[in-house]
């Protein structure tokens, strides 16, 4: 028989983290080497001790999540994951750290390795992001109380928490009593520039304390003390803050403790004397045996957590039901949404494209379980809420629309958080004057392909007396301009309708909505295909035209009445609707010439024109805002800003 490995403690356990943390960062010379050999200590107790993962099934439902908000740190993560046995994370990836093609990414990045929960490295997007996984579990949790009971750690720094962000989330953790949620903070009083008193002096446990956060305090490098602070944690019903007291770069004899640390490679003499005041003479890129092993035994406990998960699963009565939302297929809306464009064909609504998003919600929300939708204290102006849906409150998580107060930057988040979880569809509104403060998590949304809904209302100028503060004209162009993001801007109730559908489809991006104010009328006339989805098409006329108008949204209403001015002068103009410029580039060259033609175009939409550079040519003309807006009743601003049928018949004549 082979002798049993010797065993391991917490520390060398820890060392294995420091060493290829450093040796990595020395090898790329670039990288942050301070963060995790001052954390190695925490995250080994962590997964040592109570977290729970299976390399083996890195997306099993039942894992706990992790996220490392702190994501110049990545080098612990990767560390942590090669030494658990993500098939993946070989040691071939951590020498090719921070290189083309490599999956050891600067910062984390989902998608790109097994087990990296979330894209980490904007300050603060990391622990907003997991106040939403913490949500998701509670909600699936009142679903299926057998099945769902994971618990969500983060790591974060102080940059984390200096970011306001930060402040919306905790302050939404605490009041719907997340207690499943724990925060592991660096408190290592160290930022790029140097301490932390350089620029802050905010008691951050007296601050989560007011938010109804449980807080404590540890050192950072004692596993004793680390262990009972977590184990505490999981005790209290709140959600928990552990102030970790660690020392950056811990292991560096000669620059840790300084900012130095934070974001250089050490250099090779630091490298060998870390190596030797850590008591690790194992050569770069080495991990003995019994370490390995130590770590290994943590991936078997992973393994059997999930198989007496999965024998529950098997044998639980709804197993169907709970695999289904898991799957979250938009197949049962299909039938649904049929009827109701079949309806409003038949009664060609006057009505605001946000009151058309709530008349579709209600299709899609009785259709499909899996959804949930929210907004940023704007339930009666977004519509986002359907008939009968409950709210979430701590005390019932069984509702499904979160009230996420005055919070669109922790809002956003905490969506895409609940759409990473894996078991239901968020969808949330605000202003779109106010996307730039959702603007950091649309971006990762789209940097991580997750398919979060974002509503956003009062679109344009039409919104009227609020002022220029609220009306969004460059704000269009600034989300067109996002690599995979698609943004939905309907003319009419059907086109509104088949936006959603193309919403609850999508599952490689974010989708965002831009809805009206004020009422439009219903302009389509067949609903058999989603038009919608071609991004732009032929609303009026052919292929035998001397002007082409395109328009988006409210505006596609004017440019119809244009069309009818110009067929009194018999001129022939063409009507596009174009709802999406992504999706239109998207489709074939052949689609693209035959809904533009050759002749003259104008485009037509209150917002400025940058961005229109897939639909027009620079000789075209456009009709729509060069500046901001004003104060003042919609059809006055629509005159005022020369937005009218007229304008647009005019400057198309000006063009043939």
């Amino acid at each position: 028989m082979n002798a049993p490995l010797p065993a391991v403690d917490e520390r060398t356990m820890a060392n294995a983290i420091r060493a290829l943390a450093m040796d990595a960062v020395q090898a790329a010379n670039s990288g942050h080497p301070g963060m995790p050999m001052g954390m190695a200590d925490v995250a080994t107790v962590l997964f040592n001790r109570f977290l729970t993962v299976d390399p083996s099934a890195p997306d099993w439902p039942g894992r706990d999540r992790f996220v490392l908000s702190a994501g110049h740190g990545s080098m612990l993560l990767y560390a942590v994951h090669h030494l658990l046995g993500y098939d993946d994370m070989g040691i071939d990836q951590i020498r090719a750290f921070r290189q083309l093609g490599s999956r050891t990414a600067g910062h984390p990045e989902y998608g790109h390795a097994k087990g990296i929960e979330m894209t980490t490295g904007p300050l603060g997007q990391g622990i907003a992001t997991a106040v939403g996984m913490a949500l998701a579990e509670r909600l699936a949790h009142a679903r299926f109380p057998d099945l769902a009971g994971h618990r969500t750690w983060v790591i974060a720094g102080d940059g984390c928490l200096m970011e306001g962000v930060s402040h919306e989330a905790i302050d939404l953790a605490g009041h719907l009593g997340l207690g499943r949620l724990t925060v592991l903070w660096d408190d290592n009083r160290i930022t790029i520039d140097g301490d932390t008193d350089l620029a802050t002096s905010t008691d951050q446990l007296a601050r989560f304390a007011a938010s109804g956060w449980h807080v404590q305090s540890c050192n950072g490098h004692d596993p004793a003390a680390i262990a009972a602070a977590i184990t505490a944690a999981g005790a209290d019903p709140r959600p928990s803050l552990i102030a970790c007291r660690t020392v950056i770069g811990f292991g560096a004899p000669n620059k840790q403790g300084g900012h130095d640390v934070h974001g250089a490679p050490l250099g090779a003499a630091e490298v060998a004397a870390a190596r030797d005041n850590l008591g690790w003479p194992h050569a770069p890129f080495e991990v003995p045996e019994p370490v390995r092993a130590a770590w290994a035994r943590i991936a078997a406990r992973g393994a059997a957590a999930r198989a007496d998960w999965q024998a529950r699963l098997d044998a639980h009565p709804r197993a169907e039901e709970f695999r289904a939302m898991i799957a979250r297929d938009p197949a049962p809306l299909t039938a649904a949404m049929a009827a109701h464009k079949a309806q409003l064909l038949a009664d060609r609504p006057k009505v605001a494209t946000r009151k058309a998003s709530e008349m579709a919600l209600g299709v899609v929300n009785a259709a499909l379980p899996f959804t949930i939708g929210g907004s940023a204290d704007l339930t009666g102006s977004n519509l986002t809420r359907s008939r009968g849906q409950a709210s979430v409150t701590a005390a019932d998580f069984s509702g499904s629309y979160v009230h996420y107060g005055v919070r669109e930057h922790g809002m956003a988040a905490a969506m895409n958080g609940i759409a990473l979880h894996g078991m239901f569809r968020p969808y949330g509104g605000t202003f779109l004057a106010f996307a730039d403060y959702c603007r950091p998590a649309i971006r990762l949304a789209a940097l991580m392909g997750v398919p979060t809904v974002f509503v956003m209302t009062h679109d344009s100028i039409g919104l009227g007396e609020d002022g220029p503060t609220h009306q969004p004209v460059e704000i269009l162009a600034s989300l067109r301009a996002f690599p995979n993001l698609t943004v939905l801007r309907p003319a009419d109730a059907v086109e509104t309708a088949e936006a959603w559908e193309i919403a609850m489809a999508t599952t490689d991006r974010p989708v965002l909505m831009a809805l009206s104010r004020q009422n439009l009328p219903t302009l389509r006339d067949v609903a058999d295909d989603n038009l919608t989805a071609r991004g732009a098409y032929l609303l009026r006329g052919g292929a035998d035209r001397d002007v082409t108008l395109i328009a988006t949204g409210s505006e596609v209403e004017i440019a119809m009445a244009a069309a009818a001015l110009l067929e009194e002068q018999g001129i022939r103009a063409a009507v596009i609707s174009a709802p999406a410029f992504d999706l239109f580039a998207a489709q074939s060259p052949d689609y693209r010439a035959a809904v533009l033609g050759e002749a003259p175009r104008v485009g037509v939409e209150a917002a400025i024109r940058q961005g229109w550079d897939t639909l027009l040519r620079h000789t075209d003309g456009f009709v729509g805002m060069t500046g901001f807006g004003a104060s003042a009743p919609a059809p006055d601003l629509y005159r005022h800003f020369g937005i009218t049928a007229e304008n647009v018949a005019a400057t198309a004549k000006s063009l043939i």
